[in-house]
């Protein structure tokens, strides 16, 4: 018998190997693991991409600006020295600067420098003659408008002005400075007083190398990111199946395998790898002795309740909540009939030929006797109920059948004897009182009349005396049967006491039952017991003439007509009038 409880096996599936990868410990350990170590460091490394673009771009800024400031310097020493040729020439050798998009000198309106001749005659009238010569094309090119921000801030404070953009062919990333040209003591010779800015130069980078530079870096960043995580993940599940994994596997296998004996101590789990583990298999094992130990008391008490069950003399059927029965013991086979088979497929209502009586037997729990029926040429006592849980759901039936056919007829021995008359087999004087009682009720009730017979054996006690008291007795059992032929089913022959004898005979004429007493007086007078006669003498009493005041008066008319009987010569009846002496008190 497999004593594993089948409810702890459902608990651990055996051998279940299918499923995703998340339906198992390491792999969710390791997907998680994975997910969060994966987010973290690509959120770290997006940050480290930021901080290094920026310190990239900060620094191409710091280069920009450097350049943008040295190439202020020399143009104003140029400028100092009178050669604006040369400065015009400066410029246009800028352009061919790795890097270098655009480089330009500018007025304060934000035009192109050294392309007209207005500053040229300006400076030529203040320093007199022809100075410097004229171009002989003019050409206005409008680089930065008046209200360019950029442009509006160098003037206003004399300081550098940085702004991105995008080169609208290649789409890299420009960086434009726009510096000032400030006016000097020496500049104003030429160009007198005028703003403390002489002119602004705008001079523009590509940023394309730098942007590849971070790029470059940023690939780096990520594919170092994917192999520490590659290695992290290794490194996770190596740990997870070392020490997780491994140890649960072991246990599930203790938990799964089949028992080898009935002894559930051969499930202990071995106490070992790390703490939480040890405190796990210490906890089950600890739980797996108390289980042991109540399951041992419950074998116990299950071999008691079968060996009670089948050893039983009563019948036992029970029932599953679906009525489906579930068990049936070899009395209740025997007692119905039936095999256990045949009392299963009929169903636990079929038990008996009336299902109505059983199910009546089930729900009526206000029955304070169980159910008796005949079945199998048996008297079978049936206790049936229904079976609830502690919420009043029903959870199954139970009948008990007992065979009670010998204390049937036990029973009604027993209530025999106590009505009838050991000697004569007659009605007794307990039950003569009592049916007396009843009669008369009924006949003063419904207005009937009554008859009431009282008669003893003439001289009886001189016919004891000479033929003994057996055959005396033999007497009284033949005039017992000659009563027993006499009367009706409806009547009561009774043997009042000792060699007297009452018939109770409802519902009769006051003719019929004198008529009737007198059949009876010839019936004993010619009977013969061994050769031997007796005779009798009646009383006859008859409702409501006599006895209105109640039964016992009609049982004293009756015999005081007994008495008149007697006195009048024996062997003769004699019927109640008010007129009759009363007998002395002897």
């Amino acid at each position: 018998m497999n004593l594993w409880p089948t409810h702890l096996k459902k608990l651990i599936p055996h051998g279940q190997s299918g499923g995703t990868i998340l339906d198992r410990l390491g792999g969710r350990i390791l997907v998680y693991a994975g997910i969060t170590f994966l987010v973290g460091w690509l959120g770290l490394s997006i940050l480290i991409s930021r901080i290094h673009e920026q310190l990239v771009m900060s620094q191409n800024e710091r280069s920009v600006l450097l350049v943008t400031r040295s190439v202020a310097n020399g143009l104003r020493t140029i400028m100092l020295a009178g050669d604006a040729v040369i400065a015009e020439d400066f410029s246009k050798n800028l352009q061919g600067v790795s890097g270098m998009v655009e480089f330009r000198i500018l007025r304060n309106d934000g035009t192109e420098a050294f392309r007209t001749n207005d500053t040229i005659r300006l400076v030529n009238s203040r320093l007199g003659g022809d100075r410097f010569s004229l171009h002989k094309r003019e050409t206005r090119s409008q680089i930065l408008p008046k209200d360019s921000e950029a442009l509006q801030k160098v003037l206003t404070t004399g300081q550098e002005s940085p702004f991105y953009s995008q080169d609208p062919v290649t789409g890299a990333p420009l960086l434009t400075y726009v510096a000032p040209i400030p006016s000097q003591e020496e500049c104003r010779a030429c160009h007198g007083q005028g703003d403390a800015v002489r002119g602004v130069i705008k001079l523009t980078m590509s940023l394309a190398k730098a942007r590849e530079e971070v790029e470059q870096a940023r690939w780096w960043i990520f594919g170092f990111g994917t192999l520490v995580t590659g290695l992290v993940m290794i490194l996770i599940h190596l740990v997870v199946r070392r020490f997780a994994v491994a140890p649960l596997e072991r246990m599930a296998a203790i938990l799964t395998a089949e028992p080898a004996s009935a002894d559930l101590e051969d499930r202990f789990i071995p106490v070992r790898g790390c703490v939480e583990f040890r405190q796990v298999a210490t906890a089950f094992n600890r739980m797996t002795t108390r289980l042991n130990d109540i399951w041992s008391g419950l074998k116990e008490e299950r071999d008691k309740l079968t060996t009670i069950v089948l050893s039983a003399r009563e019948g036992i059927v029970v029932t599953d909540r679906h009525e489906q029965v579930a068990l049936v013991n070899p009395a209740a086979e025997r007692l119905l009939g039936k095999s256990t088979q045949q009392i299963r497929s009929e169903g636990f209502l079929q038990l008996f030929d009336d299902p109505e009586h059983l199910r009546a037997l089930r729900e009526d729990h206000a029955r304070e006797l169980p159910g008796l029926a005949w079945f199998n040429n048996r008297m079978l006592q049936a206790h049936a109920a229904t079976i609830r849980d502690g919420n009043g759901e029903v959870i199954g039936s139970a009948a008990l059948i007992r065979d009670v056919t010998r204390e049937k007829a036990l029973e009604d021995e027993l209530r025999k004897l106590s009505n009838t008359d050991g000697l004569t087999g007659l009605f007794n004087r307990r039950r003569f009182d009592a049916a007396l009682l009843e009669e008369h009720d009924r006949a003063k009730r419904y207005g009937l009349i009554l008859g009431l017979l009282l008669f003893d054996v003439d001289h009886f006690k001189r016919f004891n005396d000479t033929h003994g008291h057996d055959q005396g007795d033999r007497v009284l059992q033949g005039i017992a049967e000659v009563m027993r032929g006499h009367f009706r089913s409806v009547d009561y022959p009774c043997r009042y006491g000792g060699e007297e004898f009452c018939v109770i005979m409802p519902s009769t004429g006051a003719a019929g039952v004198t008529r009737s007493a007198e059949r009876l007086r010839q019936s004993v007078e010619s009977m013969r017991v061994d050769n031997l006669q007796v005779t009798v003498s009646i009383g006859v009493a008859i409702f409501p003439g006599a006895g209105r005041e109640g039964p016992d008066a009609m049982l004293k008319a009756a015999d005081l007509a007994l008495y008149t009987a007697k006195r009048r010569g024996r062997n003769q009846i004699c019927q109640f009038t008010p007129q009759m002496e009363t007998p002395p008190a002897e």
